[in-house]
């Protein structure tokens, strides 16, 4: 039976896949292109206008790249634009924010222990803030500090700082470090498409007029790809750590967070300085592993606030808990997943509930409503290897429950979207 839940499951699982193939293009233009910039050295032979030029092989074949720091004397015919990957990428990422995050705001977005929100309020706030980090951050970028890179960039750091534990004040750890990443990739992609490709338009216009560009587009959207070629690890390292309860789920996640773009700067400079043959920077390494270090010694210490999940049963939730057969399927989680999704896990070995989700308290279970019926449900995705010996009859039961709820027997908000 293909009902909603199973068809949004899937749709969301092709967004995803969108996003990571066209994050992965993004990123690999964008390091290759920094490579290539520093790489670029002189040649007698260089044409008017030409910056350096660059050797390469790849593919059994030679190429020779050549970069004119403003614009060449006349307008290429062919002329590729790279700004798709970008787009797409923040697209696919929105389209996946709203389908898990805003959907799903009672399960995986609203910290009920943190602050009693309303779903709307809680999409309100996350939709908000990525628009007004980007404002904050061109208006930054506009200020004299512009001309002062190193200086914006320990202030864009404050920025983010300041924002991972905002972000961590009212969403659940996972939500506020995925948000900081979704917060940070808004600035990239505004960067590409609000600066950085109507200054190259400038520039095209102006060659086909025949105008000597003005040099001053060219430096201003230099100064925006380097912050993104910055700002791309951490990014990276924020939208993996939602698979991980060490990273977030614990009280310190946005000094975790944080640092986490201290190693990015780090590593980042690292190739950089190689790329340009200025050096070899390796004490970055040492002090990456430092603060990795670090990091693990934070998500380690007692987060008793972070490690309890909240019995508060909202009010949206109490259709659900009252809807038909809601507690024999509260009797099987309790039996067949509590042992290993509670504050504190019951099975050897683990020390945090699997992607932080906690089954153990009736709020809980009726926020994961939905990751329940497809994992447990329809699917035997849980338990993993079905360790706790879930019986068929017992699946049948939370399949049967749930889609009473989808029928309508439950009216108002469902249960939230599965955890990803």
């Amino acid at each position: 039976m293909l009902d909603l839940a199973i068809l949004t499951d899937w749709i969301a699982f092709a967004v995803r896949w969108l996003h990571v193939i066209t994050a992965m293009a993004w990123i690999g233009s964008s390091f290759y292109f920094i490579a290539l910039d520093l790489s670029l050295r002189k040649a007698p032979d260089l044409p008017p206008g030409a910056h350096g030029e660059e050797w390469q092989v790849h593919g059994g074949g030679f190429y020779q790249i050549r970069k004119f720091l403003v614009a060449p004397e006349a307008m290429p015919e062919h002329l590729t634009w790279f700004k798709w990957e970008s787009y797409t990428t923040w697209l696919s990422g929105a389209a996946l924010l709203a389908l898990v995050y805003w959907a799903g705001a009672e399960m995986v977005l609203i910290d009920y222990d943190k602050v009693d929100l309303a779903a709307w309020q809680a999409v309100a706030i996350s939709a908000g803030s990525l628009g007004i980090g980007w404002l904050i951050y061109d208006t930054l970028c506009k200020s004299p500090l512009g001309n002062r890179p190193t200086l914006l960039m320990l202030l864009l750091f404050g920025v983010l700082v300041a924002m991972a534990w905002g972000y961590d004040q009212v969403f659940t750890g996972r939500a506020a470090l995925l948000h900081l990443g979704a917060f940070t990739a808004t600035i990239m992609t505004a960067n590409v498409f609000l600066i950085i490709m109507p200054n190259q338009r400038i520039i095209v216009a102006d060659l086909k007029a025949g105008r000597a560009p003005d040099p001053k587009y060219g430096k201003i959207a230099k100064l925006r790809s380097t912050h993104n070629n910055y700002l791309t690890l951490p990014v990276v390292f924020l939208m993996l750590s939602n698979h991980y309860p060490m990273a977030f789920g614990t009280q310190n996640a946005w000094i975790i967070a944080s640092l986490v773009f201290l190693m990015g700067v780090l590593i980042r400079h690292w190739f950089n300085t190689r790329h340009a043959g200025t050096g070899n920077p390796h004490w970055t390494w040492g002090a990456t592993a430092v603060i990795f270090v670090a990091i693990i010694w934070l998500s380690a210490l007692p987060a008793p606030r972070a490690a309890e999940a909240s019995a508060a049963l909202p009010d949206s939730l109490v259709p659900i808990v009252e809807s038909t057969g809601f507690e024999e399927v509260t009797n099987i989680v309790l039996g067949r997943c509590s042992m290993c999704h509670a504050a504190e896990p019951a099975w050897p070995g683990l020390h945090w509930a699997p992607r932080g989700v906690h089954l153990d308290n009736e709020a809980a279970i009726a926020r994961a409503a939905r990751a329940i019926y497809l994992q447990a449900g329809v699917s035997h995705a849980m338990p993993p290897g079905n360790v706790s010996f879930m019986q068929p009859e017992e699946r049948e039961a939370i399949t049967r429950w749930y889609r009473g709820l989808e029928a309508g027997s439950a009216p108002g908000p469902l249960a939230a979207l599965i955890p990803r």
